[in-house]
């Protein structure tokens, strides 16, 4: 979803040049140029009334063109409650991650000493961890998700997922990648799976290569986790995307409803369960 301010902005002004006569009767005096009043609208400068206009079921009924001032509220509305739905979510998902990085550390303690049932035991406990991340956030990068269509939430998801999924992890010790050790991610859920025959397989011909592959999967996995939580990348940029468009929402929204109408706050924007969860997540943070 577009997060710029801009749209925003050019919406106003043009419902503001379109309704150029009715601002001028409702917010100047008599002594302003046409040429003063111009400016006043490209700046985006508040000309709203600071009496209440006469309003029905969120329409302010004395411009020109009603429907599309409501129109335009009604979107900032779907817009306010999607950006703080987005924020929380991804909040949450950021949060995760070190959880991840350092649930791919322990296997880089492993030693080619450790017996298979050691070996196993913390592969089982990883692909846990794995799960757990996978259906905590998989649900919202899909379609009507919070997230859906945000590249900060899809890349996390997706990168990590191709380290498991790494043919070259192991190479130099003869295996294939995880699939090698029978660890593999399901193509219907995404979820990993462990094949403890194909593991115990291998550990009982090769254990310390195993393990050789373990660890190097390990850096790879925890150094994307740690990069994907990090400040300046792709989550952090966007929450402080979202962050900005939030405020300057809330910063006017007060004034733009004075001027076009409420709109829509209700089956309009009313949010599905995921974005409804999400949203009352972001104001319980922020105490709203």
């Amino acid at each position: 979803m577009n997060i710029s301010t801009s749209s925003l902005l050019l919406s106003i002004a043009n419902l503001r040049s379109q309704t150029l006569t009715s601002l001028m009767d409702r917010g100047t005096g008599d002594s302003s140029s046409f040429d003063s009043i111009l400016s006043q609208i490209q700046a985006g400068s508040d000309t709203a009334s600071t009496t209440a206009p006469a309003t029905t079921n969120g329409r302010n009924t004395t411009l020109r063109d009603p429907e599309s001032a409501y129109a335009m509220m009604t979107e900032i509305n779907r817009r306010d409650v999607a950006y703080k739905a987005q924020y929380a979510e991804l909040g949450q998902m950021r949060s995760y991650l070190p959880q991840e990085q350092e649930a791919a550390q322990q296997l880089n303690a492993l030693e080619g000493t450790d017996d298979a049932a050691t070996i196993k035991a913390k592969l089982q406990d990883f692909a846990e961890k794995y799960n757990a991340w996978v259906d905590r956030f998989g649900p919202d990068v899909e379609k009507g998700g919070v997230l859906s269509g945000t590249q900060a939430a899809e890349v996390p998801l997706y990168e990590l997922e191709q380290v498991v999924k790494n043919p070259f992890l192991g190479a130099m010790d003869g295996f294939r990648g995880l699939k090698d050790l029978g660890i593999s991610i399901d193509p219907q859920t995404d979820r990993m799976t462990l094949d403890t025959a194909t593991l115990d397989a291998a550990l009982a011909s090769n254990k310390q290569g195993a393990v050789n592959t373990l660890d190097d999967f390990s850096e790879n996995f925890a150094s994307s986790a740690k990069l994907f939580a990090s400040d300046g990348n792709f989550i952090s940029n966007r929450l402080a995307n979202l962050g900005g468009a939030i405020s300057y929402i809330n910063s006017n929204v007060a004034a733009w409803r004075q001027e076009f109408g409420s709109g829509d706050s209700g089956d309009k924007v009313k949010p599905k369960e995921l974005v409804a969860n999400a949203l009352n997540a972001y104001n319980g943070a922020f105490g709203l």
